[in-house]
């Protein structure tokens, strides 16, 4: 074999046995060297190009598993004859044909809306106010750390590493029965509580087992933007229902309406909740017209001041609410892992849909999460997240009043503040000014479903879960100073 096919490149980073494999691989592939033809010994070969026969002994090896090479016994190696060569690639051609693949593409009816956009480099912000992100610090690791460990120990073992087909971890399913669900007033057997990878996937499973092309799904405006996207890829039409600062205003009637998702606890993104009386008419309408309610019931956890409100869940006599939990928000949205109680007959059918997409949730995480439940830790989290989180609302709450040139009094709740600014504000200007001094704020225009409009664009939504305590006052004093400069004078 002529030592010019292989070039050894010292210091290169790639180890030598790797480039002696590639070149004598790159030979038989070229018919450089010829089908069946032998090889040098690898004492010969590793003398002629300066490296120790290991290396040479390494390359050999991995070519005869692969097939290019094969041993034979008393007689050294061949190229395997087997192997047919190929010619070397001549100038590169432009292609003939591509493939079409717009033809192919089904199209999305949420493609007309927009999107929440989030920021993956939000931490680097010195001032980082985003919704929906919690700040790594206030997660219980060393718990979760030991939840996860047990969950590989017996007996939890086999139920975090088995294939469970379609079903749930008894485990989580009697903690979220006996220890989450009890708090917000729903009670529910083991066969009407279905784990999802989050809410979202429960949304997506309502909207694929309950909707199609000419149903109706209403919403509320403003309201949660994945969820309009889900149900027009359901096929459904959507109809929006207005809020206002008491949460939604229930319709007359939801004749013709086939699902109705809403966020009662803390309405998305205004953070309002739903009075009593506007839930009994609410559930009356639902109930007169054969409406599916969906309970988004996220955030429900994080109330600062007077008491929580019961699920709306609570109130159901007819088995039509469905309702939607999540660990989300609280522990972290990387785990992606939630909760649907609803009717035994739904969820059912929805742990048939989820089985044909991805199964089931991991057993890992649904087993650590039920121990980290079990133990109190995860009790315990809930109490420390909710003062610190409540610390951090009133400052807030007190830097827009300080700052922004109107007067605030957000909804104690939840953790995000929904700002209204006064007429001429586009929040778009605000979002990119405010960017580009540190400050990370959310658009709110994208939340009304009938788009950037005057009165949609004054709106912008805080964060208070993510940063530092000690940066919200700073930031949000520049917030205002960008604020000021966009306002028409006077």
């Amino acid at each position: 074999m002529p030592r010019t096919l292989i070039e050894i490149e010292r210091g290169h980073g790639e180890p030598l046995y790797r480039q002696v494999r590639r070149a004598i691989e790159h030979g038989i592939a070229s018919g450089r060297l010829d089908a069946g033809g032998r090889l040098p010994s690898s004492r010969l070969l590793a003398q002629e190009l300066g490296v120790s026969r290991n290396t040479v002994t390494a390359a050999y090896e991995e070519l005869v598993a692969e097939g290019f090479v094969e041993s034979r016994e008393r007689s050294g190696l061949f190229v395997n004859p087997r192997m047919p060569p190929r010619p070397e690639p001549g100038p590169a051609l432009p292609p003939q044909h591509t493939f079409d693949w717009s033809g192919r593409l089904r199209g999305r009816e949420g493609d007309r809306l927009p999107h929440i956009e989030k920021h993956p480099d939000w931490a680097s912000y010195p001032y980082p106010f985003p919704a929906g992100q919690v700040d790594p610090r206030a997660f219980p690791a060393r718990a979760w750390v030991r939840a996860l460990n047990r969950a590989l120990d017996r007996p939890h073992a086999a139920w975090s590493l088995q294939d469970c087909v379609a079903d749930d971890d008894p485990l989580l399913v009697e903690m979220v029965r006996s220890h989450l669900l009890p708090a917000r007033g729903v009670a529910a057997d083991a066969d009407e509580v279905l784990v999802t990878i989050g809410s979202q996937q429960g949304l997506d499973l309502l909207g694929r087992a309950l909707l199609g092309p000419g149903s109706v799904a209403a919403v509320e405006d403003p309201g949660y933007l994945d969820a309009r996207h889900i149900f027009l890829r359901a096929g459904a039409r959507l109809h929006p229902l207005p809020v206002d600062a008491e949460g939604l205003c229930p319709p007359d009637t939801l004749h013709g309406v086939d699902l109705l998702h809403v966020t009662p606890s803390h309405h998305h993104p205004t953070n309002a909740t739903l009075g009593p009386g506007r839930r009994h008419t609410l559930l009356t309408a639902a109930r007169d017209a054969g409406t599916v309610v969906v309970e988004d019931d996220y955030d429900s956890e994080f109330r600062y001041e007077g008491s929580p409100t019961p699920a709306l869940k609570s109130q159901d006599t007819t088995g039509q609410v469905v309702y939607l939990g999540t660990f989300s928000k609280f522990l972290a949205p990387g785990l992606r892992l939630g909760y649907l109680v609803g009717s035994a007959e739904l969820v059912a059918h929805l742990r048939e849909l989820r089985r044909y997409s991805v199964r089931h949730p991991s057993g890992h995480l649904q087993r650590a999460l039920g121990l980290l439940i079990e133990s109190g830790d995860y009790q315990w989290a809930v109490r420390r997240s909710r003062a610190r989180l409540g610390m951090k609302w009133r400052l807030m709450r007190d830097a827009v009043n300080a700052s922004l040139p109107w007067s605030s009094s957000p909804a104690p709740g939840g953790v995000s503040l929904w700002m209204s600014g006064p007429e001429g504000l586009d929040c778009r200007e605000l979002v990119r000014r405010a960017r580009e001094r540190g400050v990370l704020i959310e658009r709110g225009d994208i939340f009304f479903l009938a788009g950037p409009d005057a009165d949609a664009l004054r709106h912008f939504r805080i964060g208070f879960s993510a940063p530092r305590a000690e940066v919200i006052e700073p930031g949000i004093a520049i917030l205002g100073e960008v604020v000021r400069e966009l306002l028409p004078p006077g």
